[in-house]
């Protein structure tokens, strides 16, 4: 999938692999697309949770070698 930003949260725990996000989507403009990559297990629900709540449209979510991979477009 094209994105125009990574953000790398690998090793990063809850709430800190969000919070990074919200800051890297602050920075891209409308219908952007942030593809991030987390270690954390509950990153899976926190970001169909932030994904809701802020209205960015979470393209993709996979998990693959104890990876997640989330693409995110900005609103």
């Amino acid at each position: 999938m094209r994105f125009d930003r990574e953000l790398d949260t690998r090793g990063l725990n809850c709430p800190l692999p969000i919070l990074r996000t919200k800051k890297a989507l602050n920075e891209l403009i409308s219908g952007q697309v942030l593809k991030v990559v987390s270690t954390d297990p509950g990153s899976a629900k926190d970001f169909q949770a932030f994904s809701r709540q802020t209205g960015n449209e979470l393209l993709s979510a996979s998990e693959g070698a104890g990876e997640f991979m989330f693409f995110l477009k900005k609103k």
